[in-house]
């Protein structure tokens, strides 16, 4: 097996440095590339270094282990390190999903591994609706709804503008910043996609790429090319929006 690369994030440092700890003398080959503290950093540095695990503490400040989960592209296979309760145990299990409990044992720690090194010698398997289903309804019985935004506050130029949600189309991340998308215009955020989903209506918002938000009151409809990749339509817009695949089923009704 080629080498293998893995992350840690953690909000408490002595426990996030004990794991590293952990791993490197169970699994002496695994390559631990990054190590960091709070959800947003860990999301930047999966889509930066695309690592084949990521171990995602639930309760970290910014998003949680799960949101983190939830806007992963790619093949990175999360392991969530948890102090959750029985029932929030009892979820993973029924879902597959790779977890360790705090605090971390190593001979639970060991099982985990060989789970993991079973799992990567397999064949990648493809994104799968049940798993982001699952971890949807996990984020909704273990958290609390967080506030709704109505308005975002977009600069276009010099101006600030508070822009009434029902009028965006989409939201699409540009380098440093974030575009607003309207009818008739452009305006910018700082406020990244991934921080940005949790305070949207999931009722109103969808995402369908790492970059992309759509309001789905605008949605025309969806085309597929001649290398079967999948597009959607916004009504009064003339860009068409890729769908990343871990995002298609959400169409495969349209």
């Amino acid at each position: 097996m080629n080498t293998v690369r893995a992350l840690i994030a953690d909000d408490e440092p002595h426990l996030a440095q004990y794991l590293k700890t952990q791993l490197t003398q169970l699994w002496p080959e695994l390559d631990i590339v990054a190590v960091v503290k709070n959800g947003v950093e860990a999301a930047a540095q999966i889509a930066a270094l695309a690592p084949d695990i990521a171990f995602l503490d639930i309760q970290m400040p910014g998003l949680s282990g799960l949101e983190v989960a939830q806007g992963i592209e790619g093949a990175t296979r999360v392991v969530f390190v948890t102090a959750y309760d029985e029932y929030a145990v009892e979820a993973f299990e029924q879902a597959a999903l790779d977890y360790v409990c705090k605090p971390v044992k190593t001979e639970r720690l060991l099982r985990t591994i060989e789970r993991v090194k079973a799992a990567l010698r397999a064949a990648p398997p493809e994104p799968d609706g049940a798993l982001a289903a699952t971890l949807q309804r996990l984020l909704q019985e273990q958290q609390p709804a967080p506030p709704r935004l109505r308005y975002v506050r977009a600069s276009q130029g010099e101006l600030m503008h508070q822009i009434d949600l029902a009028e965006v189309l989409f939201f699409h991340a540009d380098e440093k910043y974030t575009v607003v998308q309207t009818q008739n215009a452009e305006y910018l955020i700082r406020t990244a996609i991934i921080e940005l989903m949790p305070q949207l209506d999931p009722e109103q918002f969808c995402q369908i790429h790492r970059s992309t938000l759509i309001n789905l009151a605008h949605l025309a409809g969806t085309r597929r090319d001649e290398a079967s990749r999948l597009f959607v339509r916004i009504k009064n817009h003339a860009r068409e929006l890729p769908v990343s695949r871990a995002y298609v089923h959400l169409f495969k009704a349209m």
